[in-house]
């Protein structure tokens, strides 16, 4: 049914566990992955009385989170490879993950998301948010959500 995920990571015990699942569920489908991570924006500094001040430019910000997306990435492929699932990486530069994860999913024509959840509810859902309940709102494709 399935034949080309999504699987979003930012390297995390939760998500580690989750791109295991999603590596299970395509070899059980004869899908294929496509793994992403949102790099971070620079984060605009703001100076004011008492601001403490940065020494990181934006091209050392943008070195590092490049640097992080590799592992994380190279880490996803290298189990995916060990049990003969195809997979490619990808990664993009956006303050907003939520849009950076549906723009990969279509650009990569994927037919399911398949990423993670805290499982919060009640109020620490509505003040914390969560990626995943704002990609389940704002895509029109599926997506499946390991807890």
């Amino acid at each position: 049914m399935f034949k080309h995920l999504l699987v979003p990571t930012d390297g995390s015990d939760l998500s580690e566990a989750t791109v295991n699942r999603a590596i299970s569920f395509a070899k059980e489908a004869g899908a294929r992955i496509t793994f992403f991570y949102a790099q971070p924006d620079f984060p605009m500094p703001i100076y004011g009385e008492g601001a403490l001040i940065d020494p990181t430019t934006p091209e050392q910000f943008a070195k590092g989170a490049q640097e992080e997306a590799d592992k994380i990435l190279a880490s996803a492929r290298t189990k995916s490879e060990a049990v003969g699932v195809p997979c490619d990486t990808d990664t993009a530069v956006n303050e907003v993950p939520y849009e950076a994860i549906i723009d990969a999913a279509e650009r990569h024509g994927c037919d399911l998301i398949f990423m993670a959840s805290h499982g919060r509810r009640g109020l620490a859902s509505l003040l914390l948010g969560s990626e995943t309940q704002k990609v389940l709102t704002h895509t029109k494709v599926p997506v499946l959500v390991y807890r």
